[in-house]
């Protein structure tokens, strides 16, 4: 009888966390890793103007690579919401994320010219050929879409999430690097996250427990190689 009774709670936690929305859930369960990710020292750095250019220059020049590992992830994903999704619009969120990095791409490059980086020269380092590996494994046909458009928002969030926190009120980002924390931290991009969101729990919902173990575990791995790739940045490999 305690089994069985143990057996409903556990199936009614479950369905109440389903409810709520597992990314709500995860967010709670992992708040401490999240904000390792998001309020990251060279995040804050930039906040309270006392970032190292340097710092600035290896994070521009890595995440230009990073950006050109992104696109192909990104075009598997779409094709995986086409062939997956029970929803069409979630075709046209995914695309108009795509649309916006070819424009992202041409950024980077006139940034980098701007600080006098040479993004043809720029060699990956070890976190960024580490977190540009998981991008590959998600682009298995394998690997279900649920999973996908967990990892594809939670690194889209992250970003959001930290960059809006530089340009917030009371912040001393230095004036040349306000551009930038606006390009993620502007309330347009915040809406696209919230959509992505939503895609990613409406899945989740309706996920097995095998699918929502394996994108609890991708999104823990997203977060942890975000948190190296600011470390990178900082020099701290």
């Amino acid at each position: 009888m305690k089994q069985k009774s143990s057996e409903k709670m556990e199936e009614k936690a479950k369905a109440e966390e389903k409810k709520m929305g597992m990314i709500e859930v995860w967010l709670r369960k992992h708040r401490s890793l999240y904000n390792g990710a998001t309020r990251h020292p060279l995040i804050l750095s930039i906040r309270d103007g006392t970032i190292n250019i340097d710092c600035f220059k290896t994070w521009l020049a890595q995440d230009y690579l990073f950006v050109r590992a992104f696109v192909p992830f990104a075009a598997s994903l779409l094709i995986k919401a086409w062939k997956e999704s029970d929803e069409s619009g979630d075709v046209e969120v995914i695309l108009g994320g795509m649309a916006s990095l070819e424009d992202e791409i041409s950024w980077f490059k006139r940034e980098a010219n701007k600080w006098g980086v040479s993004v043809s020269d720029v060699v990956p380092q070890r976190a960024n050929v580490k977190y540009c590996g998981l991008l590959e494994s998600l682009m298995s046909p394998e690997v279900e879409y649920t999973v996908a458009i967990t990892a594809f928002w939670a690194i889209e969030a992250v970003y959001q999430e930290s960059f809006a926190h530089c340009i917030e009120e009371g912040s001393k980002t230095p004036p040349e690097l306000k551009e930038t924390c606006a390009r993620w931290g502007n309330e347009a991009f915040g809406n696209y996250c919230q959509s992505l969101q939503k895609i990613a729990n409406r899945r989740l919902q309706k996920a097995s427990d095998e699918e929502l173990k394996k994108a609890e575990v991708t999104f823990l791995s997203v977060l942890e190689n975000e948190v190296e790739f600011w470390n990178m940045s900082r020099g701290n490999v």
